[in-house]
């Protein structure tokens, strides 16, 4: 029996600081029934989709707050949840959310074509600083604004309209790390959604960056993990110059080879589709990716012991110097 999924990565183009809650809205409602119509019944949208990309400024009280969302989903966005269950279509969505006891969390959630919510993950690598940089035009504050991410990384069991896939989520530089793909292929992922809200230079003030570079390594970090999970990988941005800062693009699909099966070429509102046979990581989990077979776990210890750097000693003098 085929197990096939197909998957619109669904590309936004920028969400300016002064769009309406209801303009946003409906760009996410019209490129998730442009999805449909092309047959995706499940449809990746971009980290942070319903607003700007809002750390780049320095906020407080309510101009902070009006960003988050306090349930999922709201009278705000229960526009988009009608819509899909109308069209038998279920997505991946990433938010700010603020929880009843007052945190705050960079999120997304997973929704079943019947409306259901599958999964919910809070992102883990967050980038940036939590004080402002002096002098800077844009800021990258998601340390100040977000806690660090507490669900770890779970892979979700779908149902019948999915083929019965094991899906994972990712935001934004959670795909730099190769740790997290990992806790996911030990989980046996067979489709990872990733939303992403990228910045088109060095967010943390440097100049060795630019644009094709940034969008080099967002696309190299989703073939090289998916090639080394096994797993599909739908990598999904908001891009294009948002109040006047640059957000790549790039969105891409990418098969358990790692080979792009579908690409943006704009940096507008834009859907690429395709089908997703997840028995295709079939290969890739049963020989050369076969964990239970080949992993070395014992040998792997720095890996969680520590977070930073410990070099090697420099080699004592010779007796002769």
């Amino acid at each position: 029996m085929s197990r096939i999924v197909t998957v619109a990565a669904a590309q936004m183009g920028p969400t300016q600081r002064a769009d309406s809650r209801a303009h946003t809205l409906g760009r996410l409602v019209r490129l998730l029934e442009e999805a449909a119509a092309r047959g995706a019944t499940l449809v990746v949208f971009p980290e942070l989709a319903f607003t700007t990309f809002f750390p780049r400024w320095l906020l407080d009280g309510n101009d902070l707050d009006r960003y988050f969302e306090r349930a999922m989903p709201n009278p705000a966005v229960q526009p988009l949840f009608d819509r899909a269950r109308e069209l038998g279509v279920g997505f991946n969505i990433g938010y700010a959310e603020l929880t009843p006891s007052g945190e705050r969390f960079n999120s997304s959630i997973l929704v079943q074509p019947d409306g259901s919510i599958l999964g919910r993950y809070r992102k883990v690598h967050l980038p940036g600083s939590v004080e402002p940089r002096d002098g800077a035009r844009f800021q990258q504050l998601e340390k100040r604004y977000f806690s660090y991410g507490d669900t770890g990384f779970p892979a979700f069991r779908a149902g019948e309209a999915w083929s019965g896939a094991i899906m994972g989520l990712m935001i934004c530089n959670d795909r730099r790390w190769p740790e997290a793909w990992r806790v996911l292929g030990l989980q046996g992922v067979e489709l990872v959604c990733v939303g992403y809200n990228s910045a088109a230079y060095d967010p943390n003030g440097g100049t060795t960056e630019d644009a094709a570079l940034r969008t080099f390594h967002s696309t190299l970090v989703a073939q090289a993990n998916a090639y080394m999970n096994a797993t599909w990988a739908v990598a999904v941005a908001k891009a294009g110059n948002e109040d006047g800062s640059g957000l790549i693009g790039g969105s891409c699909i990418v098969d358990p080879d790692g080979r792009i099966v579908a690409q943006t070429e704009t940096l507008g509102d834009e859907v690429v589709v395709a089908a997703c046979d997840l028995d295709r990581c079939r290969q890739g989990k049963d020989k050369m990716f076969n964990f239970g077979q080949h992993r070395q776990p014992a040998q792997y210890g720095p890996i969680t012991e520590r977070a930073g750097v410990i070099e090697p000693p420099h080699p004592a003098p010779s007796a002769a110097a």
